[in-house]
């Protein structure tokens, strides 16, 4: 557990140690700001002490520190609350805010706003929707509670069902089964389809004038986005697939045409049937 609270909705950043005077690692690693946060006494060991210019460690050791916040476009949509008691906040998440911290979107996240206005500091999601989805996500409230909802989605006991916007092939037949491995290589801004044992599964209805219902099995990167791309149909407002298109950071014009629209399981805290709707239309 981190020796430090959050601040202001943000969690500190934990740093693996290679070993040796940590002065110099974070120095030789992360630049001046990093041994700057150390002579300030605002980096800190695992037990909550302050490292010190002369602080030595052993390999594999963690020290914490805040990290300095990247400058953000404010993205301007609300974040309604479906649902909300002592263990859970279900809300109907906007498109183009991440669900949490990652690279550049840290304050500009659902997790770290929703702690901010909702006063709920251990708030934390259950799973994650990529930030170009909209739609119903599902956090927990106390840390203590935390794996029992993570788990259950894990173990794939979450019902989910999602709505997308493609065009339209009248060679194609539905429903149908689209089942691929698809894997996400590190520095690659595409999830891929490759040969091998599939890992990934969706049902895809077509509901009439272009409008889909995906129903996924799995859960793996992109998987809605891929499946429906290797269809021929790529979601409408898709910037990576079939192709990358290079978006402004504070264009909020063309939303991807994806939506978390159903969340339905069985209560891992009460036992009783949950079910919650997005109110949003693709």
């Amino acid at each position: 557990m981190p020796p430090l609270p959050d601040r202001d909705g943000v969690g500190p950043t934990r740093v693996r140690l290679r070993g040796g005077s940590v002065l110099v690692e974070l120095a030789d690693r992360f630049g001046e700001r990093a041994a700057a946060k150390v002579l300030a006494g605002e980096v800190f060991c695992s037990d909550g002490t302050s490292v010190t210019a002369s602080t030595v460690l052993p390999p594999l050791s963690d020290v914490w520190l805040y990290r300095d916040l990247p400058d953000e476009v404010e993205v301007p949509f609300d974040i309604p609350v479906l649902y909300r008691d002592d263990d859970i906040v279900v809300v109907d998440k906007p498109h183009f805010l991440a669900t949490t911290p990652r690279g550049g979107h840290v304050a500009q996240t659902a997790t770290v706003r929703l702690r901010r206005e909702l006063g709920l500091p251990e708030l934390s999601p259950a799973h994650r929707l990529d930030r170009l989805t909209a739609g119903v996500l599902l956090f927990t409230v106390r840390r203590e509670i935390r794996g029992a909802y993570q788990t259950m989605f894990a173990r794939g006991e979450v019902r989910k069902t999602y709505l997308a916007r493609a065009g339209v092939d009248p060679t194609l037949r539905f429903p149908r089964v689209v089942w691929s491995r698809i894997v996400k290589h590190r520095g690659q801004l595409q999830a891929v389809e490759e040969n091998g044992r599939p890992n990934a599964e969706t049902l895809v209805s077509h509901l009439g004038d272009g409008v889909y219902r995906l129903t996924p099995t799995t859960g793996r990167t992109h998987q809605l986005r891929v499946h429906m791309n290797s269809l021929g149909l790529p979601i409408v407002g898709d910037p990576l697939y079939p192709t990358v298109i290079d978006v402004a950071p504070d264009d909020f014009t063309r939303p991807l045409r994806l939506l978390a629209h159903t969340l339905e399981f069985d209560d891992p805290i009460s036992g009783q049937p949950r079910r919650f709707v997005s109110a949003r239309e693709l």
